[in-house]
């Protein structure tokens, strides 16, 4: 059985204008999800609307995490931006893609790929 923390750390770097990296770290689930909500919110409300999560620390992932991704997601695009997921663990890709949100987010082998993605091309809001 898999032991559950009710912690989870966001630390955010902002690699690029308009463009935020947050690190999750911990198990997201009923307990953390507003936590992880709440903490990338206040980042795209601060400027970083172009949004990537790096979930390579997460141990798990319930139904409220992924209700809290999407979240996120409607909330960057609002903003003129984008959630692009990185480093996604196996299991969590498995519920991403059984549910079908990874025909809608990108999903990218590293941080460093998400990265250069959201700069090499203009934000959403450019494209409209």
């Amino acid at each position: 059985m898999t032991d559950v923390t009710h912690t989870l750390h966001l630390p955010v770097q902002h690699p690029h204008p308009g463009l935020a990296l947050a690190t999750v770290v911990g198990d997201v689930d009923v307990h953390t999800a507003p936590t992880l909500r709440s903490g990338a919110l206040e980042t795209i409300q601060q400027g970083h609307p172009r949004l990537v999560l790096d979930l390579a620390q997460v141990g798990f992932c319930d139904s409220a995490g992924l209700s809290a991704i999407i979240g996120i997601w409607h909330a960057a695009q609002e903003a003129g931006g984008s959630l692009s997921l990185a480093a996604v663990p196996d299991r969590l890709m498995r519920m991403l893609s059984m549910t079908g949100v990874d025909s809608l987010l990108p999903v990218r082998a590293t941080t460093a790929d998400a990265v250069a993605a959201l700069t090499d091309s203009p934000p959403a809001s450019a494209n409209r």
